[in-house]
């Protein structure tokens, strides 16, 4: 039989929320303010390879949604959970016990751009099969700063935009095993700095433009390719998000839990 969850809610205060998402199948331990989990997580998740296995790293993890989701739905994932606040990677090491996944997922405390503080936190190179990331979408040259820090971290990109972004990817990509599979979440005016940043070192490139409602352009973009391919180039069919004000079917059941990207 298994054992009970822990009861954790007395270790965080009045700040901090307990939330069901994913048709109630994950729980999270998050911040009442600044950065909450929500759709991004979700479709990055459900992007991943259906047989996901073996150690999978989520870089900038937050709270752990995307791993865990990842986790949950796939028995053979060993999963890294990467964040550099130590606020919240303590509430990500609280989500892996929450939703029993203490004995499979880990949490490493670590600044993604520094290869020392990678090595400290127990990172070594190249051995993840899956690398996914949700990474800041923000350029600080270009965008209005939350005034809450939370969400500032999380949706700015440290100073320098694009030449950061870059070294995010290119950090990510040392990571990943051969023949492992990168997956990103990000906006598509980004896109031709993503492609710059992963150069030669990916192939096998595909792009599925996401779309909040039929009539909007893409606000999204998700980005998959395989470390040392040499597959080209291809453009996955749109998915939808919503039409007049409610999920679209494929939307609605993503969000449930119920389905994934099919791409």
């Amino acid at each position: 039989m298994a054992e009970p969850l822990p009861d954790l809610a007395a270790s965080h205060d009045a700040e901090v929320s307990c939330d069901a998402i994913l048709g109630g199948r994950l729980s999270l331990y998050q911040p009442r303010k600044g950065h909450r989990a929500g759709t991004d997580a979700v479709l990055l998740a459900a992007a991943a390879p259906p047989d996901a296995a073996g150690l999978v790293l989520d870089v900038g993890a937050g709270v752990g949604t995307a791993g865990l989701i990842l986790a949950l739905r796939c028995p053979a994932v060993s999963l890294g959970l990467i964040e550099n606040d130590p606020v919240v990677a303590r509430l990500a090491k609280d989500n892996l016990a929450l939703n029993g996944l203490a004995g499979r997922g880990v949490v490493r405390e670590a600044d993604i751009f520094s290869g020392a503080s990678r090595r400290a936190a127990g990172l070594a190179p190249s051995e993840a099969s899956l690398v996914l990331t949700n990474p800041p979408f923000e350029d600080p040259d270009r965008a209005r700063a939350s005034p809450h820090a939370g969400k500032r971290s999380a949706h700015l990109m440290p100073d320098g935009g694009a030449e950061m972004l870059s070294g995010w990817i290119r950090a990510c990509l040392a990571l990943l095993a051969p023949g492992g599979t990168f997956l990103m979440i990000h906006r598509p005016e980004a896109l031709p700095a993503i492609l710059t940043a992963c150069g030669q070192r990916i192939g096998a490139v595909t792009v599925l433009p996401i779309h909040p409602q039929r009539d909007k352009a893409a606000n999204r973009i998700l980005l998959r390719g395989k470390k040392g391919s040499r597959a080209p180039f291809a453009l996955a069919p749109a998915l939808v998000l919503q039409d007049q004000g409610r999920f679209t079917p494929p939307a609605d059941a993503i969000h449930r839990g119920e389905a994934l990207i099919d791409w």
